[in-house]
C-alpha cells in the first residue's frame, strides 16, 4: 500500500494529511493541524506528524512522495514564505524526509487540482449548464485577494495552470461602478484599479467605505466601530475582521449599508467570473472557490451573481450553458495537494 503526503502551508497554520490510493479515490489515513511558527522549518513539523501517525495507527509503510500547497509564490520548486522564516526547496525536503519526490505548488494551483476531486456534497450547483468533460475547467476565488486559474484535460488527468487574472483591470458596468472606480483612484492616488481591489475581502471594505463616504446609507454604530478600528490599524496587524462583519450584517438583512455593499460586491464578483468564462469557455465547469463564497452562500445564490455572470450582450446565451459551482469544502486546497502528490 502506497502513502502520499499532502500539506496546506500558511503563515499562521499548516495542515498535513497522509493519504493512500484506493481503486476509486484517495483515502485520508491521518490529518493534523499545526501552528506554523512553532517550528523552525517544515522538516521537523513533518517528522513530528509522521511519528504521530505511526504511533496512533501503526502504518505498514511510509509516504513515497509529497506535495505542499504554499500561500505564496513558487519558483523552480522553491518558495520563501513571506510570513515565516521558512525557505522551502523541494529537493532539500525530499532528501531530508527520505521521499522520492516533493513538489511545491501555489495554494490556488492546489485548489485547481482539488476541485477536480470534490464530492457532490462539497459543491453547491449555482447553474447546471451543459457539462463537457473534454472542455477546460475554470477556477475563481475571492478571499484575501482574487485567485484565478484553469485546468485542461490531458489524457485521463487534468493539467492545472495558475493565472494572475485577479490583477486585470476592474471593469465598471454602471454609473455607480464608475463612481467607485473614481473614488478608489482618488483615495489611493493610483493610475489604475485592479479587479482584485474590488472583488476580495479588501474590496468589501473598499465598497463599504465608498458607499459610506458618499452618504448612500446611514452607518450603524456597531459597524462604524469595527470599520473605524480596522482603518485605524492600517499597516499593522488587524484586531478585527471588517469584511466578515460587513458580510454578516448583510446576511442578517438589517443593515442597509452592509446590504448595499454586498450587493455591489456580488455583482462585481459575478461579472468577473463571467469575464473569465468568456476567455476560457469552461464547459467543464466554472468553480467559485475562496472563503467568501462559501460563507456568503445565501447572497451568491440570489439573482445578482448569475445575472452579472451572464450579462455579456450578444454572448449572454453562451454563458448560460456553462456549469457554475460554488465550492463548499474549505479543505479543497489540501485535497488538491493530495491528488497532485499521488500523480508525481
Amino acid at each position: 500500500m502506497g502513502y502520499f503526503l499532502a500539506g496546506d502551508i500558511g503563515g499562521t497554520k499548516t495542515i498535513l494529511r497522509l493519504v493512500t490510493a484506493e481503486p476509486k479515490a484517495l483515502v485520508t489515513c491521518y490529518e493534523q493541524e499545526y501552528v506554523s511558527n512553532q517550528f523552525p522549518d517544515l522538516v521537523p513539523m513533518v517528522q513530528t506528524f509522521l511519528q504521530a501517525a505511526q504511533d496512533e495507527h501503526s502504518l505498514p509503510g511510509a509516504p513515497t512522495q509529497a506535495c505542499f500547497a504554499i500561500a505564496g509564490p513558487v519558483v523552480d520548486n522553491t518558495s520563501h514564505l513571506t510570513n515565516l522564516t521558512w525557505n522551502l526547496d523541494g529537493d532539500r525536503l525530499a532528501q531530508a524526509l527520505d521521499l522520492q519526490a516533493v513538489e511545491l505548488i501555489n495554494d490556488f494551483e492546489a485548489i485547481g487540482y482539488g476541485v477536480l476531486g470534490l464530492a457532490s456534497d462539497d459543491i453547491h450547483v449555482l447553474q447546471a449548464g451543459v457539462a463537457d468533460a473534454t472542455a477546460p475547467v475554470a477556477i475563481i476565488g475571492a478571499g484575501t485577494g482574487l485567485g484565478q486559474g484553469f485546468a485542461i484535460p490531458a489524457g485521463k488527468r487534468f493539467q492545472v495552470f495558475p493565472s494572475e487574472g485577479g490583477h486585470a483591470d476592474f471593469a465598471p458596468r454602471s454609473e455607480l461602478d464608475f463612481q467607485l472606480l473614481r473614488y478608489l483612484l482618488d483615495k489611493h492616488q493610483i493610475m489604475r484599479v485592479s479587479v482584485e481591489r474590488v472583488v476580495s475581502g479588501q474590496g468589501i471594505i473598499a465598497i463599504y467605505q465608498f458607499l459610506r463616504d458618499r452618504g448612500m446609507a446611514a452607518e450603524s454604530p456597531e459597524l462604524a466601530e469595527i470599520v473605524t478600528t480596522w482603518e485605524r490599524e492600517a499597516g499593522r496587524a488587524k484586531s478585527v475582521d471588517a469584511a466578515a462583519a460587513i458580510s454578516q450584517a448583510a446576511l442578517k438583512g438589517e443593515d442597509s449599508l452592509a446590504v448595499q455593499t454586498m450587493e455591489l460586491f456580488v455583482g462585481a464578483y459575478g461579472a468577473e467570473a463571467g469575464n473569465l468564462a468568456l476567455k476560457l469557455l469552461p464547459y467543464g465547469g466554472l468553480y467559485v472557490a475562496g472563503g467568501i463564497a462559501a460563507k456568503n452562500l445565501p447572497l451568491l445564490t440570489q439573482d445578482t451573481f448569475l445575472d452579472a455572470f451572464s450579462h455579456k450582450g450578444r454572448l449572454s446565451k453562451l454563458l448560460e450553458d456553462i456549469p457554475v459551482r460554488i465550492v463548499l469544502n474549505p479543505r479543497v486546497g489540501l485535497i488538491g495537494a493530495a491528488r497532485r502528490a499521488a500523480e508525481l
